[in-house]
């Protein structure tokens, strides 16, 4: 069968593997449908390994698949069934695992296609705990966007942040995948959403997908429209992932008492914060990683009544997924790229 390998900094071929062997106990057989690709992934693709890694490795964080063949012990799953993988491979056993919260476990071995072989390859042995079941009227892209585009912003926007109806939300980046996913997520509760973007085409698609304000951040300092969209007084959250280069915009948009929630940092990992504005202003500063399972579950309920829909940028093959990489990198894309496998 094929899979996708990253062999070096920025180099990803199609080879030939062996396919998986029987599922073990506790484990399914996966035929990996649709590979959603995401920033983790360009950080692979350039080197940016947070943790030891052997080369070649599998990329593809963030997929779906259809169980091919069930091990010994396994419930609750059957043949042909649509599921949603989740992209860390935890223990199942700690505390924080038997609690539901995933992406808290304490003996996790690693995100798939970042420091353990990804999905980018027709078939997979999983544990089965590891699989969500897509409900009817989800399909494999639906499935595929659930674990890191949609579960990343539930975790972080209602578990984290506690957004409510009514409140006001700046979203960072609306062009990204997660920001396509937060702009709806926020809408869809009531909340007034206000978005940045880098180009005017973009501003129109994501007006579209229901955004109250568009900046263009190439054109405008958007600490400063948001000043004046709000009448000085700020937003109650802000949704951020871009990192050091909005940091202290994001800080300066926030009202009095207002959350900030960061599951990113795309332009650089590092900045520098005026500790007098955080606690005299009484912000709160939330780090988010990953999400629960629980939270691709609810996001594909969403999806299935069409409430939501994940953004859909371009579809791409084992020979043009390198392009597509580039393409991310340089924030030339409009929601997700999908790579379909089979």
């Amino acid at each position: 069968m094929r899979a996708l390998h990253l062999v070096d900094d920025r180099k990803v071929v199609a080879v030939d593997i062996a396919p998986p062997p029987p599922p073990a106990i506790g484990e399914v057989t996966v035929r990996v449908r649709a590979v959603a690709l995401n920033h983790i992934d360009v950080w692979g693709w350039r080197g940016m390994a947070f943790a030891k890694r052997k080369m070649p490795l599998v990329i593809g964080a963030e997929a779906s698949g259809e169980v091919a063949a069930i091990g010994p012990g396994v419930a609750g799953l059957v043949p042909g069934q649509l599921v949603s993988i989740y992209g860390a491979r935890t223990c199942g056993l700690c505390r924080p695992c038997r609690e539901g919260r995933d992406n808290l476990c304490e003996h996790v071995a690693g995100v798939h296609g970042f420091h353990l072989d990804g999905f980018a390859q027709e078939e997979i042995n999983l544990p089965a705990r590891l699989l969500v079941p897509a409900p009817p009227g989800v399909d494999e892209i639906g499935a595929a966007v659930a674990p890191v585009t949609f579960g990343t912003v539930e975790h972080m926007l209602f578990d984290n942040a506690k957004l409510e109806p009514g409140e006001t939300v700046l979203v960072q980046a609306g062009g990204s995948g997660i920001g396509t996913a937060a702009i709806q997520l926020a809408k869809r509760i009531g909340c007034t959403v206000i978005t940045t973007v880098g180009s005017d085409d973009k501003v129109a698609k994501a007006r579209a997908l229901g955004a109250d304000h568009v900046i263009n951040y190439r054109e405008d300092r958007f600490e400063g429209v948001v000043r004046k969209i709000t009448k000085k007084k700020g937003v109650d959250v802000v949704f951020e992932h871009v990192g050091a280069d909005t940091w202290a915009g994001s800080m300066l948009s926030l009202k009095r008492g207002g959350r900030l929630v960061t599951c990113g940092s795309t332009s650089g990992v590092t900045t520098s914060m005026n500790l007098m504005q955080l606690f005299q202003q009484q912000l709160r500063i939330i780090g988010s990683f990953g999400c629960r399972m629980e939270n691709m579950a609810n996001a594909m309920q969403k999806m299935a009544t069409g409430r939501v829909v994940p953004v859909i940028d371009t579809e791409v093959d084992f020979d043009t997924l390198p392009k597509a990489l580039e393409r991310m990198e340089g924030r030339d894309v409009f929601g997700k790229i999908i790579l379909r496998v089979s």
